[in-house]
């Protein structure tokens, strides 16, 4: 006989204090301005009769669930993430939160910042840490070299040129 069990709790997401303000102003936008914008316009155009062919309506409608669910999501996600504001005492290490800058094989350089899965796409050169690369340059040090297997099967080699934390 089995027995249900609620799941092995996960460790808390982590974030950046930039990237943990920037959901905050989000939510704020959302809840203070956009929703309350949206929620007249759907006042007004339910005002004008007949709401089953009016389309200022429906799309209003439309926009206020969009808006609520990400509310919601923001709200929950908001209160279970780990904000990591301070610097490791190791800064000569690739922790979370750490500018690293890569030289491939042919000397190109490329640099990248590991943050947290909600930061990824807000600034060029964010990784997740949940990433691959991310994954291989933790607690590597300047000088080291990584081997990244690409989902083709192909290898990609990098040095570790700097490591900086701001």
């Amino acid at each position: 006989m089995s027995r249900w069990r609620p799941p092995a709790p996960r460790s808390a997401p982590y974030i950046t204090r930039e990237g943990y303000d920037r959901l905050t102003a989000e939510l704020k936008h959302l809840w203070k301005e956009k929703r309350p914008s949206v929620t007249q316009a759907v006042k007004e155009a339910a005002a004008q009769g007949d709401r089953s062919e009016n389309a200022e309506y429906i799309y209003g409608k439309k926009q206020l669930r969009e808006i609520d669910r990400r509310i919601r999501y923001l709200s929950k996600r908001l209160d279970s993430i780990t904000v990591v504001d301070r610097q490791p005492e190791e800064r000569d290490r690739v922790f979370f939160g750490a500018w690293v800058t890569l030289e491939d094989e042919s000397g190109i350089t490329r640099r990248h910042r590991i943050v947290g899965a909600d930061e990824i796409g807000d600034q060029p050169g964010y990784i997740s840490v949940d990433a691959p690369l991310a994954r291989l340059l933790l607690k590597k040090q300047t000088g080291d070299e990584i081997w990244l297997r690409k989902p083709d099967g192909s290898e990609e080699w990098f040095e570790i040129i700097e490591i900086e934390y701001f």
